[in-house]
């Protein structure tokens, strides 16, 4: 068998490595267009600021290496330009000698990945883009000439990612982005404190604008502002490269990708899509989705050499979740987030939380904030979306466990996770979300949003804020009374009305505070997240909220 697979990286050489496994016999071709095939470019931002010093740490193999230990015929600098499926044959050209040639095939890998997105502006041309090993050797030489500004346009993970690194080489940066908020899989509360980390490092940033043209010193926005530039790299986003399989008359999906099966074969049985290029399907509801993550091409490409080998295949969807880092916090997601139901007119149950990283007694406990997205009926989670210094990874890890394995929100306090002060907390932030969810679906209790506040009052609740009255005078939601928890049963009698929404800094002191009034005859409801998440959700970030 002659199987040809066009583009390496992730989905590529995890399929290559893998039919070697299965099949010692298989004539293995692979075809890069760059000169490198198997390099880790998620790390390609950390090369630029420094972090990674050597780029040989980011070449994982080369066409030598590979063919010492799994046989393949790498070849480097050869693009793939035509495919005759009829023929079931390549059009390839050669980038070093500019020759053409033709490759057979039993069958084909499409593993070409996504091409950033670059608008027809004026000057664009001077904008660099960060996707390949060659892409940051140019903005690493651009560094190196020491430009005293920056400006980064696109506010995504690759966007805040170079923005940092670029702060690390001591030049002054700006990012642009023409939506609200940073990180669009983040909701508008949570996007704000990454929005606060970068400024407080030094960040200019840029929402609400895009960029309208630019040249060689200067960066000019829709909005008028003229930012100066000697550098400027777009971070706007990737569309799938389906060039070839177009060529090759394929079915190309709704979202843009390369339709594939849950074999992850096209509208071609003898052809197969891979990585970036190729639609998935997203695991909530089944539709299609694009979701460019390398732990997802290299699960995909084990699917197809699996399947081309006649081995049981499970079929894989996607839940998108993603992690990144920007400055002192790590920014986790998993799953939908809140705007993306509000858009589907899917109902859900938002739960924020604000917990300790361990132990709050083990020195070094760092707080973060936790969202939790569940269906209000059968206790499904729709999502996850983590922020903070410390232990943000693992929560949103076990939470994405949790929804591979079909487990409910409530179902998340059953979880026997592991213990010890300086790593977690008996009552670990995880297994909190699940005690808070059983308290919401039973009926127990209920809660009000922090975008939701003013509209219950103008319907006649009194907000009642219970910390303490230090607290209390450091800031609270306008039109606040102050009765602290531990003088309600004293003075609830100050209360007037029996509608109230009770607040606290996080949560857990309005939660028995809004029990207590119940009892006592109130209507109850607790800030869900408390004043911590309220006062972190700028009124800038509603409109977004509410679309």
């Amino acid at each position: 068998m002659k199987i040809v697979i066009i583009g390496g990286v992730a989905g590529g050489m995890s399929a290559a490595t893998r039919l070697r496994r299965l099949n010692e016999n298989a004539e293995i071709i692979v075809l890069e267009k760059s000169g490198h095939v198997s390099y880790a470019n998620c790390g390609l931002p950390y090369f630029v600021g420094g972090v990674i010093e050597d780029e040989s740490s980011l070449l994982l193999q080369t066409p030598e290496s590979l063919h010492a230990r799994f046989k393949l015929d790498v070849r480097v600098l050869v693009q793939a330009t035509e495919i005759d499926a009829r023929a079931k044959t390549l059009k390839v050209l050669s980038l070093i000698t500019g020759e053409f040639d033709e490759i057979s095939y039993d069958k084909l890998i499409l593993s070409p990945g996504a091409t950033p997105i670059v608008p027809s502006l004026p000057g664009i041309e001077s904008a660099l883009t960060l996707r390949t090993v060659e892409d940051v050797e140019r903005i690493v030489a651009e560094v190196a000439k020491k430009p005293k500004n920056a400006v980064v346009i696109g506010g995504g993970f690759i966007g805040v990612e170079i923005a940092e690194n670029l702060v690390h080489r001591g030049i002054a940066t700006s990012i642009v982005e023409a939506t609200p908020q940073l990180l669009a899989p983040l909701d508008p509360e949570m996007a704000s404190m990454v929005a606060d980390e970068m400024v407080l490092n030094g960040v200019r940033v840029f929402l609400g604008d895009s960029l309208a043209s630019m040249d060689s010193t200067s960066v000019t926005l829709s909005s008028g502002e003229v930012l100066s530039s000697e550098m400027t790299i777009l971070a706007i986003g990737v569309r799938p490269d389906t060039s070839l399989a177009v060529s090759a008359g394929l079915s190309i999906g709704e979202r843009g990708g390369i339709l594939t099966n849950d074999f992850n074969q096209t509208s071609n049985p003898d052809i197969y899509a891979v990585g970036d290029a190729a639609q998935k399907v997203d695991s909530i509801d089944g539709g299609p989705s694009l979701v460019p993550l390398a732990n997802l091409a290299n699960r995909h490409g084990r699917v197809v050499a699996d399947h081309i080998n006649g081995l049981t295949v499970r079929s894989v969807s996607t839940i998108g979740t993603a992690i990144v880092k920007v400055f002192d916090l790590m920014i986790a997601t998993t799953g939908w987030n809140e705007k993306r139901l509000i858009s589907a007119k899917r109902p859900y149950q938002a739960i924020h939380t604000h917990p300790g990283s361990h132990a709050g007694y083990y020195p070094g406990a760092q707080t973060m904030s936790l969202k939790l997205l569940l269906d209000p009926t059968t206790g499904a989670i729709f999502g996850a979306q983590g922020i903070g210094k410390e232990g943000v990874d693992k929560r949103i890890d076990v939470i994405a466990t949790a929804m591979r394995g079909g487990l409910t929100g409530p179902q998340l306090a059953d979880l026997e996770l592991a213990y010890a002060p300086p790593f977690g907390s008996a009552k670990d932030p995880v297994n909190m979300l699940g005690y808070i969810a059983e308290n919401l679906l039973s009926g127990l209790t209920a809660n009000v949003q922090w975008h939701e506040v003013e509209a219950f009052r103008e319907n006649g609740y009194i907000c009642v804020d219970v910390r303490t009255a230090s607290e209390f005078a450091r800031g609270t939601i306008p039109g606040s009374i102050n009765i602290p928890v531990d003088d309600l049963r004293q003075r609830f009698n100050e209360i007037e009305g029996k509608k109230v929404v009770v607040n606290c800094q996080v949560g857990m002191r309005g939660h028995t505070a809004a029990l207590l009034l119940k009892e006592l005859g109130f209507t109850a409801l607790n800030l869900d997240g408390g004043y911590l998440t309220w006062s972190k959700s700028p009124a800038r970030f509603i409109p977004a909220m509410i679309k």
